[in-house]
C-alpha cells in the first residue's frame, strides 16, 4: 500500500508542477529547489535528532539494567492475566511486552518494534493456530497503538529542531489523548473478547485512566489562559525529575550507570540511521507533493467540507498526519516535520499535528510486521478495533489541542 502511495504522490506531483508550470502559474525552478531541497531537511533533522535519541536509549538500558522494567513487569502482570488471559503466570512475553509499552511511554517510535515483535514472537509459543492471531495478540496489538505516552520524546526533539519556544508543552495534551484513544481501543477488544473487565486490576487501571483524563480535563478548564504555561512547567519538572530518578536508583544500586547508558546511546545511533532512508523517501514525496500544489488542493476540499458544519476550520492544515499515521509512521513524521517547516511547530496546526503524531501508533504498519514476523495471516478484530482507537486519538488531539492552544 506504502509503495502505490509514495509513488502516485510524486507522480502526480510531477504531472500537477509541470501543467502549471505550462500555464505559467509557477516556475519549474521553483519546483526543484522544492525537490532536492527534502534531501538536505532530512539530513538536518536526523543530525539534530541523533544525539537526543542517543540520550533516550541510554536513559531506557540504565531503567532495565536496575530493574525497574521487570518490576513494572511485576506490577503490571495481575492485569496482563486478566485482558490477555492466553498469557500464563510468569511467561517470558509479560517482560517483552513491559519493555515495548514503557518504549512506547518514552515515546520512542522505532525503539519499541523490537520489543513488540518480541513479545509477539513469546506469544506465538502459546498459539495453538499459529496462522491465526490469537485475543491476547490482538489485546496487546490494539493497546500496543493505542498506548498512553508519558514523556513523548520523540515529538519534543522534533519540536526542539524546528526551534519552538516550547517543545514540551505538548506533554499533557498528549497525556490525555493517548489516554482517552486506549480506553477506547480496550473497551472496544474487550467487548468482542467478551473480557470481564468487572476484576479488581481492571477497575484500578480503569479508575486511574478515567481519573486522569478528568483530572486534567478539570485542570484546563480551571487554568484557563495560564494554562499552557502550568503545563509547560508541570513537564519540564516531570521530565527533569523521572531522568534524575532513574539516574539516582541506578546508582544506588551500584550499577555501573555510564557504561549502560552508552550500551543504550549506541542502539539510538542504530535507529537514527535506520531512520535516514525511510525520512529522505516520504520527505522528498510530500515535498513533491506540497510544491506542486496537490496537497493544498486537498486540504482546501477538507476545509470546504468541515466549514459546512464547523465554524472554524484551522486544524485541517494537521489533519494528514492523523490520517497518514495509522498507515505510515515515517509518512507521518514526515507531514509533521513538513507542517513545522510551512507553519512552525508553535502554530495551532503544529500543536495538533504533534499531538496526532505521538498519540497513536502505525496501526496497519504495526500489524503487518508484528503479525508478519510470527507468519499469522488471520488477523480478525485487530485492524478494526486498532483503527477506531486512532480516530479517537484524532478527534480528542484536534478537541484537546483547541483547548490548550486554541486561544
Amino acid at each position: 500500500m506504502i509503495n502505490v502511495i509514495w509513488g502516485w504522490m510524486i507522480l502526480l506531483g510531477i504531472l500537477s508542477a509541470l501543467i502549471r508550470c505550462f500555464f505559467g502559474e509557477m516556475q519549474i525552478e521553483d519546483f526543484l529547489r522544492e525537490f532536492f531541497g527534502s534531501a538536505e531537511l532530512s539530513v538536518k533533522v536526523i543530525t539534530g535528532l541523533l544525539g537526543m535519541t542517543c540520550l533516550w536509549m541510554g536513559i531506557a538500558s540504565i531503567m532495565e539494567s536496575a530493574g525497574l522494567t521487570s518490576k513494572l513487569a511485576r506490577l503490571l502482570e495481575p492485569l496482563f492475566r486478566i485482558i490477555m488471559p492466553g498469557i500464563p503466570k510468569g511467561h517470558p512475553a509479560i517482560g517483552s511486552i513491559t519493555m515495548n509499552m514503557s518504549a512506547n511511554m518514552l515515546g520512542l517510535d522505532n525503539a519499541a518494534t523490537p520489543f513488540g515483535i518480541r513479545a509477539m514472537k513469546d506469544m506465538q509459543t502459546l498459539n495453538q493456530n499459529p496462522d491465526t492471531a490469537t485475543d491476547s495478540q490482538i489485546m496487546f496489538l490494539v493497546i500496543n497503538t493505542s498506548a498512553i505516552t508519558i514523556f513523548p520524546v520523540s515529538i519534543i526533539m522534533y519540536r526542539t529542531q524546528f526551534g519552538s519556544a516550547s517543545p514540551t508543552d505538548v506533554f499533557l495534551p498528549l497525556l490525555l489523548t493517548s489516554a482517552v484513544s486506549t480506553v477506547v481501543g480496550f473497551l472496544v477488544t474487550a467487548f468482542i473478547q467478551k473480557i470481564n473487565i468487572l476484576k479488581l486490576p481492571v477497575l484500578i487501571a480503569f479508575t486511574f485512566l478515567l481519573g486522569l483524563i478528568a483530572g486534567l480535563g478539570v485542570w484546563a478548564v480551571r487554568a484557563g489562559e495560564n494554562l499552557t504555561h502550568q503545563a509547560t512547567v508541570f513537564s519540564d519538572v516531570c521530565m527533569v525529575g523521572f531522568v534524575g530518578a532513574v539516574i539516582a536508583y541506578g546508582l544506588f544500586l551500584r550499577k555501573k550507570v555510564f557504561q549502560d547508558f552508552i550500551d543504550g546511546a549506541k542502539q539510538g545511533f542504530g535507529i537514527c540511521v535506520d531512520i535516514l532512508p525511510y525520512l529522505v523517501a516520504m520527505l522528498f514525496a510530500i515535498a513533491v507533493f506540497r510544491s506542486s500544489g496537490l496537497l493544498e488542493l486537498v486540504l482546501s476540499g477538507l476545509r470546504s467540507f468541515f466549514s459546512l458544519f464547523l465554524g472554524e476550520t484551522s486544524f485541517i492544515d494537521a489533519l494528514p498526519v492523523g490520517l497518514v499515521r495509522p498507515l505510515s509512521g515515517s509518512g507521518s513524521r514526515a507531514l509533521l516535520l513538513d507542517i513545522f517547516n510551512v507553519h512552525g511547530p508553535d502554530s495551532l496546526a503544529g500543536h495538533i499535528a504533534s499531538i496526532m503524531q505521538g498519540s497513536t501508533e502505525t496501526t496497519l504498519y504495526v500489524i503487518a510486521v508484528y503479525f508478519g514476523a510470527v507468519g499469522i495471516t488471520r488477523v480478525r478484530h485487530a485492524v478494526f478495533c486498532g483503527l477506531l482507537a486512532d480516530l479517537a486519538a484524532v478527534v480528542a488531539a484536534v478537541v484537546i489541542g483547541y483547548m490548550f492552544f486554541g486561544q
